[in-house]
C-alpha cells in the first residue's frame, strides 16, 4: 500500500476519534441538561432527552468538520 495512503487512514482515524470523543461528550452534556430541567426524574420527557443528546451528537460531529482543535495541524 502507498504511504501516502497509509498516513491518509491515520488522519482519518485520529479526526473520527476526536470527532467522536466530542460528540459523545456534547451529547453527555446534553442530556444532562435536558434530565436537569425536571423537577423529579419520572418528570423526564425520556424521548425529548435522547432526540436533544443525538442532535446534539449530530451537529458536533458536523461542527467537527471545520477542524477540531484537539489535532494538531500540519
Amino acid at each position: 500500500m502507498d504511504k501516502g495512503v497509509i498516513i491518509h487512514k491515520e488522519k482519518i482515524g485520529r479526526w473520527l476519534k476526536a470527532a467522536g470523543i466530542r460528540a459523545a461528550k456534547t451529547m453527555a452534556q446534553t442530556a444532562a441538561a435536558t434530565i436537569g430541567t425536571a423537577a423529579v426524574l419520572k418528570d423526564v420527557d425520556w424521548m425529548m432527552a435522547l432526540s436533544a443528546s443525538l442532535l446534539a451528537g449530530l451537529l458536533s460531529l458536523l461542527t467537527s468538520v471545520a477542524g477540531l482543535p484537539e489535532l494538531k495541524t500540519e
